[in-house]
């Protein structure tokens, strides 16, 4: 299904690249995704095998309106395909896509305590300059570290928290033994 994912996000986002609606691609397909999401009888209508392709399609395209054809189409080929149940997975790779493609990257710093703003915005600049991408940064608080940070940087994680430290000393001390 990752592949199938893949390739249909791929897909759209080269549609949409050639045609310049990138971003009202994404901003559509992430309202879409969301509403199928809170809506389990939608859920049901469009990924149960009970209901027909032209009974889909209908349903389709009574309730979304207003959309970019481009868009439009897609989720007819997703319907005639039986790929709807793929949407969420397309959304997934579609976004990562537009990031890669705005040259945005993801950062999430992790702390033990609040960190004030100032400290978690300077730390995401540290990362903008380091790597020249326009940096999507988000904090959160988890006791759970202990102490320290940790900074996932994509798909790149730097643990310096002070659990970390003790399970690595933890598991020298049972390696020597």
């Amino acid at each position: 299904m990752e592949e199938i994912a893949a390739v249909y996000a791929r897909s759209l986002f080269e549609a949409a690249l050639e045609q310049d609606k990138v971003d009202a691609v994404r901003e559509q397909l992430g309202e879409f995704a969301d509403v199928l999401d809170g809506d389990r009888q939608l859920q049901v209508f469009f990924f149960s095998p009970y209901f027909s392709t032209q009974e889909k399609e209908e349903g389709l395209h009574r309730a979304v309106s207003g959309a970019e054809p481009i868009f439009l189409n897609f989720l007819d080929v997703l319907v005639e395909n039986h790929r709807m149940p793929v949407l969420f997975r397309i959304r997934r790779d579609f976004d990562a896509l537009w990031r890669e493609h705005n040259k945005r990257l993801p950062v999430h710093v992790t702390s033990a305590v609040e960190l004030d703003e100032e400290t978690v915005r300077h730390i995401g600049e540290r990362i903008q300059q380091q790597t020249g991408r326009q940096v999507e940064l988000a904090s959160s608080v988890e006791p759970d570290i202990l102490g320290g940070i940790v900074v996932r940087v994509g798909n790149q994680v730097l643990d310096a928290s002070i659990r970390n430290r003790l399970d690595t000393l933890r598991k020298q001390v049972v390696r020597s033994a």
